[in-house]
């Protein structure tokens, strides 16, 4: 071989090389190039679809999008359905729907799952976020100790009436919405209701038990008469033979208001929002189908998050959680609700102060993107 014809050989395995180069270089580029994103949610059954989407992985790529695992339970790439990385989600616990949105007001998160108070609550305070769509309805429910034979309003009522000092109600999240719900519904019924220990002419004193995983010890030590929380504590309560289910709130007066009402959401902050619309929009497209996957294949869900939550699956199983981002009429006509309760209660001091449901839609609401999800 003689030296020109090496020269040549050297010569295209130096192309060769460079293009490869140049070819992985730049898809190594691309590829950091996506945005790195925070993305909150709380250690609660209400946010399955959530715990469903990251464990089911490419399973649920019909709804366009799904997550691929970096580090399990904590970072995911969000994939179009045909592979390609739209971000690096970073997941964040939070304990409580009030945490996440001071993690927001913080800009420590551009995603979150919490309750819809917590998002009203943050907005009236002026955090630049929307809310997205529902996660689900129901799964709110008041406990009292193992021993309790109170059963339904009318028991629940007596025991605040019948108590000598102000009725102990512990919560976990100053806005969650199990908190509101039944705060609210006891405000309606005429009780006087503080969070003053030395209010000792008030009817209910309410508890801030600052997380979840507060609630069990608080019964156990008779720091509270009852707490009020989500999915699934108040049914691992019972199952650990440590709680009784007194009332679910679906059976709070007046009947029939509280049936399928909201709770939990997913929101986003503005600034991903106008910037990485395609990464919201797919988020959406997979929760929406994770919800529906989730209602259909209950024993399967239930294990998941039961798995990811570390509580026991029969407990969990036992959920009347309905899972579902649409935004309906009456899902709707339930956020008023929570509106008008939060305002006669004066938990508002911003843009929510005075707000109807009609006028406060465009300042709390983006339903851009899951109107296209459902429409699929």
């Amino acid at each position: 071989m003689n030296n020109n014809s090496v020269k040549k050989i050297c010569t295209t395995i130096a192309a060769l090389l460079l293009i490869f180069w140049l070819v992985t270089g730049a898809a190594h580029a691309a590829e950091k190039k996506i945005p790195s994103l925070y993305l909150g949610y709380v250690f609660t059954t209400h946010h399955t679809p959530l715990m469903v989407a990251a464990i089911k992985g490419e399973a649920l790529k019909e709804s366009g999008a799904y997550l691929a695992p970096m580090v399990p339970r904590q970072k995911y790439k969000i994939m179009s359905a045909d592979g390609t990385p739209l971000a690096v989600l970073n997941f964040i616990v939070s304990k409580s729907g009030s945490e996440t949105s001071t993690l927001f007001a913080m800009n420590r998160l551009d995603i979150g799952l919490a309750s819809s108070t917590a998002f009203m609550s943050g907005i009236d305070r002026g955090t630049k976020m929307k809310i997205l769509c529902p996660l689900h309805v129901d799964g709110m429910s008041m406990v009292f100790p193992a021993n309790s034979k109170i059963k339904g309003y009318e028991a629940v009522s007596a025991a605040i009436k019948n108590s000598k000092t102000p009725f102990k109600l512990g919560y976990h999240s100053p806005t969650s919405a199990p908190r509101v719900v039944f705060e609210g519904a006891l405000h309606k019924a005429g009780y006087k209701i503080t969070g003053n220990p030395n209010d000792v002419d008030a009817d209910i004193l309410m508890v801030d038990l600052k997380s979840t995983s507060n609630l069990i010890p608080a019964l156990l030590s008779n720091q509270v008469d009852c707490w009020v929380g989500p999915a699934p504590h108040p049914a691992v309560a019972e199952y650990k033979h440590v709680g009784h289910i007194g009332l679910d709130s679906r059976d709070l007066p007046p009947e029939g208001q509280w049936t399928d009402f909201p709770c939990c959401v997913m929101g986003a902050g503005e600034q991903i929002i106008a910037e990485n619309p395609e990464v919201v929009q797919a988020m959406t497209d997979l929760l929406t189908l994770a919800s529906k996957w989730s209602n259909t294949n209950k024993a399967e869900a239930a294990k998941i998050s039961a798995d990811w939550l570390g509580v026991p699956q029969k407990a969990v199983e036992k959920s009347a959680i309905i899972y579902t981002t649409n935004p309906t009429e009456n899902w709707i006509k339930g956020e008023g609700v929570f509106l008008d309760m939060l305002n006669s209660m004066n938990k508002f001091k911003g843009k929510m102060k005075g707000a109807e449901i009609a006028e406060a839609s465009a300042i709390l609401y983006d339903f851009s993107f899951v109107k296209k999800s459902l429409a699929r």
